[in-house]
């Protein structure tokens, strides 16, 4: 199992700003939201710590999808999942842009494109990122 730390503080809120944790549920929903296919998954939450369980239907990029998915919420500090390949995620600073993301990791800014792509449908629009979020690149 890979373990994933994540920035507790930074993550998307899904309770209105409150001293509330994710609760199993409420990352499975948050996950099937952006329609990605939860079947066979086991999301199990201890305090900061989310464990990601099973999926094996799942293809490689979903399965970093709900890493990211679940590790950019409110409260969660670790992801816990058994992936095949080690993915690379990087997380953005104060500052940063896709552009800038894409150079320091691809060598290219202009290939700011491929790592929107490859945080879809986590991000909506590739001017809206925030320091501490994890956002996956594309090998």
């Amino acid at each position: 199992m890979g373990l994933w730390n994540f920035v507790k503080g930074a993550g998307k809120s899904l309770f209105g700003g409150g001293d509330e944790t994710a609760s199993a549920d409420t990352l499975n929903k948050e996950v099937a939201d952006l329609g990605i296919d939860t079947s066979g998954l086991d999301i199990q939450v201890d305090g900061e710590k989310v464990t990601v369980k099973g999926g094996e239907n799942l293809s490689a990029e979903d399965r970093e999808k709900v890493i990211l998915a679940v590790g950019n919420v409110e409260g969660v500090a670790e992801v816990e999942a058994d992936l095949d390949n080690e993915p690379t995620f990087h997380t953005v600073e104060k500052g940063d842009t896709l552009w800038a993301i894409a150079e320091k990791t691809l060598g290219n800014g202009a290939r700011y494109k491929e790592i929107f792509e490859a945080n879809k449908p986590m991000l909506k629009d590739p001017d809206l990122i925030y320091p501490g979020q994890n956002l996956r690149i594309p090998g």
